[in-house]
């Protein structure tokens, strides 16, 4: 059990990581970093920000839920 949630706490940790990065920027900063200050068409659609919004927080709530688990198994010894 403990082994399926590290899995799990290290694959939405990666995915929460590549999600942020995907937002678009709201200023200058890291985003205009990886591209974020280029505006195009493709990307503005306020849908696919939404559900980004909501993928988003649904992996870290997973994340959350997950790192919660972990730490009581491990307090508890296993």
């Amino acid at each position: 059990m403990i082994l399926s949630l590290q899995i799990v706490v290290m694959l939405c940790s990666v995915l929460l990581v590549l999600l942020v990065l995907l937002h678009k920027g709201k200023g200058g900063g890291l985003s205009d970093l990886f591209g974020g200050g280029v505006t195009s068409s493709l990307g503005g659609s306020s849908v696919v920000e939404r559900n980004l919004d909501r993928l988003t927080i649904v992996t870290a709530l997973v994340w959350i839920v997950c790192a919660v688990g972990l730490g009581l198994l491990i307090n508890r010894g296993g």
